[in-house]
């Protein structure tokens, strides 16, 4: 076997080796891109829950400060 075979071949085998990681690396990425998507996903919608709730909470509590006003203005008069 020749130099320039034995290099080339040694090159290809690289080349090779390159591309089986760079293959498993874009796996990987992409199993964690979709964990990442899912997750978000799944904390968007805690959010709008979340949001619903401080709106009920909210609404609730000025409805108990604005009785609240009213039993004072009652008990002045």
């Amino acid at each position: 076997m020749s130099k320039d075979t034995s290099a080339a071949d040694r090159v290809g085998s690289a080349l090779d080796r390159l591309e089986s990681m760079v293959e498993d690396r874009l796996r990987a990425e992409s199993a964690r891109s979709d964990d990442l998507a899912r997750r978000l996903e799944r904390l968007e919608r805690q959010h709008d829950d979340l949001r619903k709730v401080a709106l009920e909470v909210e609404g609730r509590l000025e409805r108990a400060m604005e009785y609240i006003r009213s039993l004072l203005a009652a008990d002045q008069k």
